[in-house]
């Protein structure tokens, strides 16, 4: 039997202080993971279309709690690791793509705030982005011959910045972009941080007014409610220039457009989001990969959900011949199946594992008595309807809370109550007669269906 590598405490902290709460975990949760092989397999797959100059985009529609948050942050943490700049946002009603409030800009002001890599995790990752950039260009210099000493050696590191932001003046809005990342430059190398500090209030969509930039920084315009979209997609461009894999947006509780009650304002954002699948479908952005959250409410009403669009619902509708357990994965939509049993299992007993090597106890809960937890979570009243993975697991880690907490409890007593009398019921029997549900050789389990 492979023993798993061990986890260290910090992982762990932050998972359960996550899990127990109902809240996807930030860091640690490629450790729990278990099944969305498709799903996996899929998005990996569109990253390494990305890295290659592709763009892709995805839809990832699942019920509340039924693990579409987990699987995006997941792929985030995966992106990070194959060296891609990540920028993550929740939308809400002051979040959207597009509002007559500024709710656009909001949004880009959240994905550059929110900008991490493999060593800036959490988010802030601009500067140091910008300032490691810099200092590679300067070593390349140097590799070539020329000593920070030699008076050529400022020119030499300005030629190779202008020869980077150079390939991004031919895009939409590309001209200020580049005069902006070489304004930052200069800050850089005449030591004037009021000069950097500008720049980066630039990039993140900081100014008010047109007249404010052009004082500061010489440019005439500035991003706005209407033109984020353009300078998401020049960021790409970008971060592929200075060395990164390319740009990963995560942009997850889209519901939140679906309960815009205006009808206008809601197509507009219907519009905008149609805009970025046929820019990312049709090769008009490079290096770029678009994640959106959606419930399948939010997806499929006709009414008003996406498919209310027509223009949407044509590109984003499942082929007739897809059906439950049988998805396209190559489709602009995955739609997140439900848990099969033996992984539900499997989530179980990696969390009672790492429960104890949290807490740093030798863990006493057998496989049987995570059956009877398994039974007793489905007996709940709608619980085939409404129970999720993040139900199920929120719930098993606040018994494995009180059975550290409360020695003289035992865990089905927690489970079943304190009137519960242990039986030797074989709660698989039924199961095995049907032979609808294969059972993993470690447990024994009626049929669950989360």
């Amino acid at each position: 039997m492979i023993t798993p590598p061990p986890v260290p405490k910090r992982i762990t902290t932050a998972l359960f202080s996550s899990l127990g709460a109902g809240v996807v975990p930030r860091v640690g949760i490629e450790h729990i993971v278990v099944g969305r092989k498709p799903e996996i397999e899929a998005l990996l797959g569109d990253l390494e279309n990305v890295a290659e100059g592709g763009a892709g985009f995805r839809v990832v529609s699942g019920r509340y709690g039924a693990g579409k948050s987990f699987l995006l942050q997941l792929l985030r943490n995966y992106a990070m690791n194959r060296n891609f700049v990540v920028a993550d946002v929740d939308l809400s009603p002051e979040r959207r793509l597009t509002g007559g409030r500024g709710q656009g800009l909001a949004t880009y002001r959240e994905l550059t705030r929110n900008l991490s890599t493999r060593v800036r995790q959490d988010g802030g990752a601009l500067p140091a982005m910008l300032e490691k950039w810099i200092s590679g260009v300067q070593q390349e210099v140097v590799a070539g011959g020329t000593a920070p000493t030699d008076p050529g050696f400022g020119s030499a590191v300005e030629a190779r910045i202008h020869e980077a932001v150079n390939e991004l003046e031919g895009l939409v809005h590309g001209f200020d972009f580049a005069s902006v990342i070489s304004a930052y430059w200069r800050g850089h190398q005449l030591g004037n941080d009021e000069l950097k500090n500008a720049a980066l209030k630039w990039l993140r969509g900081e100014y008010g007014t047109k007249t404010e930039a052009r004082e500061a920084l010489g440019v005439r315009v500035i991003i706005d409610d209407d033109s984020w979209y353009d300078y998401v997609k020049l960021l790409a461009q970008f971060v592929k220039a200075i060395g990164y894999a390319g740009l990963v947006v995560v942009i997850d509780e889209a519901v939140n457009l679906y309960k815009i009650t205006q009808s206008v304002s809601r197509s507009a954002n219907y519009e905008k989001l149609l805009t970025m699948l046929n820019d990312t479908l049709q090769g008009r952005a490079s290096y770029l990969q678009l994640l959106v959250g959606a419930t399948p409410q939010m997806v499929e009403d006709t009414r008003r959900g996406l498919f209310s669009y027509d223009a949407l619902r044509t590109r984003l509708e499942q082929s007739r011949f897809a059906r439950a357990g049988l998805q396209d994965s190559a489709g602009p939509v995955l739609r997140l199946e439900t848990l099969k049993n033996e992984e539900v299992f499997t989530l179980l007993h990696t969390l009672r594992r790492l429960h104890a090597l949290h807490h740093g106890y030798t863990p006493t809960v057998t496989d049987d008595e995570l059956v009877e937890f398994m039974n007793e979570v489905l007996s709940r009243l709608g619980a085939s309807d409404f129970l999720t993975p993040r139900d199920v697991t929120r719930d098993f880690v606040s018994v494995l809370n009180l059975l550290r907490q409360n020695p003289g409890e035992t865990f089905l007593g927690l489970v079943k109550g304190p009137d519960f009398v242990p039986s030797r019921t074989d709660v698989l029997a039924e199961a095995r007669r049907e032979e609808e549900v294969p059972v993993p050789a470690s447990a024994e389990f009626a049929a669950f269906d989360l």
